[in-house]
């Protein structure tokens, strides 16, 4: 029965122009769109986990189709799968890696936990296709079968988690450069601000002088460490559960299925995926996802502080700080004429925010791993690859659309220097902390700068006075 689901973001289901056939499974009949190339088994969960509009990643898609691809290939030289039939599999799942059938993969994100919906979404998908390029209608499960042929070798319960290590870490590598091209526009600005002196701030409160650029340049260094996280947890990415089938003993799989599999996959992708040291972890467990998702939510801790400076400093435009001039993007207010907000920072610390609720999901999900399998795969998934597709993407809008045409205000930098009680402190060497206190107090009550305020006292030759209260010695 088709789902009434409104939010399904299934065409196959939406546009079913009323032809369905009929399918059974182990479990009995049911009637499936007529159109539709997954199976009975999908279908069930079509039915049962209606809940949402998320529905698989398409990374995980193309990570379930190369999986697919490789295991015929490898089962035909095994002996195990006709090489005909191997061939017809391989080429249905290429076309799944591709993305052709993403509208056939119609199954909620929120459903049975270790993944198993996704995994026979794949095996249905790919053996309809199959038979369809041998001549055969869908639905008929022959000459190709979804589990006897498509699955062979395999389990959900280690599929799912190679899937997803996969899909992670194609994501990343997406990712990466996304990353390093805002840390080097940031690395521009902090040398393009380089000679502008500014007043810093401690506290929100005024210190002593800094430059612009070295503001900048640890905006920089911060996601250049971001960086160097993320990559850290790329080698555990690459360890492969595949083999370990459904507790990780390797029943049903052939002793050299998962180290040939997995062999192909590394050599096509250029990346040096390897088989899992303790495949009982690796579908027990999902420590590479908590570690990558712990370096996404120090990311977004660094992405929101800095966004939040980039509105501080560019607070304004008058009765702000003003030392840097945002790009004007769009209107800023339905009532307020003229008025230009900082709309790119604003938008990463929503990101930021976002972020850091998925690694908290992530956190979660993987402490439900009750002795031989984790139960939250999907959410697992969505969680990790929806975080990297975000980080990617507003990074490098963040990049291009913000940092890249930011500028600085000197003459407002110089002006909040000059009123800055803060220039008293190289003065504490020469008359004391307490006296320079005291001055510094003085001069706030009587709304005077310090310059004026020692100018009028003569404490020190001008000479002298002019060396200590020259910003460009402070830094």
């Amino acid at each position: 029965m088709e789902t009434q689901n409104p939010q399904d973001s299934s065409p196959i289901l939406s546009q079913s122009d009323g032809q369905y056939r009929e399918e059974a499974d182990s479990m009995g009949k049911l009637s499936i769109p007529a159109r539709a190339y997954w199976g009975a088994q999908s279908q069930r969960a079509v039915e049962n986990f209606a809940v949402s509009p998320l529905r698989i990643p398409y990374t995980f898609m193309r990570a379930l189709g190369e999986i697919k691809r490789h295991a015929a290939l490898v089962n035909a030289r095994l002996g195990l799968i006709e090489q005909q039939l191997a061939e017809k599999i391989a080429e249905a799942a290429a076309e799944v890696e591709r993305g052709r059938w993403s509208d056939h993969f119609p199954i909620d994100v929120f459903q049975s936990g270790s993944g198993t919906s996704w995994n026979m979404n794949a095996n249905e998908l790919i053996a309809n296709r199959a038979n369809e390029l041998l001549g055969q209608p869908l639905g008929q499960r022959s000459p190709v079968h979804p589990n006897d042929h498509v699955n062979r070798g395999q389990s959900s319960n280690d599929v799912i988690p190679t899937a997803l290590h996969i899909a992670n870490r194609y994501s990343c590598a997406e990712m990466l450069p996304a990353l390093q091209q805002l840390k080097d526009a940031l690395y521009h600005k902090a040398e393009e601000f380089s000679q502008v002196i500014k007043i810093g701030r401690t506290h929100l409160q005024d210190a002593v002088p800094m430059t612009l650029g070295q503001e900048f340049s640890g905006y920089a260094t911060q996601i250049k460490g971001a960086i160097g996280h993320i990559q850290h947890t790329l080698p555990a990415l690459e360890e492969l559960a595949l083999g370990g089938t459904a507790v990780g003993t390797g029943l049903n799989s052939h002793p050299q299925f998962a180290a040939m599999v997995i062999k192909a996959i590394a050599q096509e992708s250029g990346i040096p995926f390897r088989e899992g040291e303790n495949r009982f972890a690796l579908i027990a467990g999902r420590d590479a996802q908590v570690a990558l998702m712990g370096a996404l939510n120090g990311l977004a801790v660094a992405l929101m502080k800095i966004a939040n400076d980039l509105r501080l400093l560019a607070s304004g435009p008058r009765a702000g700080l003003g030392e840097i001039t945002l790009p004007a993007l769009q209107p800023g207010s339905s009532i307020m004429p003229g008025k230009v907000n900082p709309v790119i920072p604003e938008m990463i610390i929503q990101v930021a925010a976002h972020i850091m609720g998925k690694h908290q999901a992530v956190s979660v999900a993987a402490q439900q791993g009750p002795l031989e399998l984790n139960m939250m795969h999907p959410l697992i998934a969505y969680e990790t690859l929806s975080a990297i597709e975000i980080v990617k993407n507003s990074c490098q809008v963040l990049a291009e659309r913000c940092i890249a045409d930011i500028e600085a205000d000197e003459q407002r930098c110089e002006e909040w220097i000059e009123q800055s009680l803060a220039l008293v402190t190289p003065l504490a060497l020469r008359i004391g902390y307490d006296r320079a206190a005291e001055l510094a107090h003085r001069a706030y009550r009587e709304r005077r700068t310090i310059r004026e305020l020692l100018q009028e006292l003569q404490l020190l030759p001008e000479r002298e006075l002019e060396e200590l209260l020259d910003p460009r010695r402070m830094i």
